[in-house]
């Protein structure tokens, strides 16, 4: 049966936005039309924009969407860790690729499409706000290492964000011709500790002075 037709209620924009995403994980964030988009939705195309502008404009939405969701998630990750750095850290490490599995169309539309994060300014600051999470997780781990050997808070923070980026980008969202014999998880897992070893947080047996 054909979807129902003729929203009248506040629930039109969301829709949209879910019938964005779900196009989004299927053909990627400039593989689907406006009229596509509304087809899923059920509504003619001319509905779409009452709220809105173009297609990128539905995708910065279901970006912000998606951010709000990603800080709730490192916010999460961040608390469950405490009180210890060293296992707050881990965990919003491993809440990114997470999140990236349980969210693809927001993921996609957050990272692949495109689309400033200033592109609005609600859009910048969800975007702040879950990049923060990190860098506080940073923040507070980097009291462990003395202050001559200490990097920046946003700068340990990148670091991690770009390897959790990597694994999630070759590893755990099966880019074409790339293969890993072992989970993304271990891969990053490993790879943190690595870089949290260079730093002097952790010892050869994975216990570290950031792990009270």
């Amino acid at each position: 049966m054909p979807k129902k037709r003729g929203y009248h209620h506040g629930n039109l924009r969301q829709a949209l936005v879910d019938a964005a995403l779900k196009l989004i994980e299927e053909k990627g964030p400039t593989g689907f039309t406006l009229s596509e988009a509304a087809k899923e939705a059920g509504v003619t195309p001319a509905a779409v924009y009452r709220h809105f502008e173009g297609r990128e404009d539905l995708i910065a939405e279901a970006a912000r969407q998606g951010y709000e969701i990603f800080a709730d998630v490192m916010q999460y990750a961040y608390e469950t860790g405490q009180p210890s750095a060293l296992a707050a850290f881990e965990a919003t490490g491993r809440a990114y690729l997470a999140f990236a599995r349980k969210y693809p169309g927001h993921y996609i539309a957050m990272f692949e499409s495109g689309i400033s994060v200033n592109r609005t300014p609600e859009l910048a600051a969800v975007s702040n706000r879950a990049s923060g999470v990190l860098e506080r997780a940073a923040a507070d781990l980097s009291r462990y290492i003395p202050p001559d050997k200490r990097p920046p808070a946003s700068m340990f923070s990148a670091h991690i964000w770009a390897l959790s980026h990597g694994v999630v980008e070759l590893f755990a969202r099966n880019s074409p011709g790339r293969h890993s014999p072992f989970p993304p998880e271990d891969l990053l897992e490993s790879a943190i500790g690595v870089y949290l070893r260079g730093l002097g947080l952790i010892g050869p047996d994975g216990g570290g002075s950031g792990s009270k």
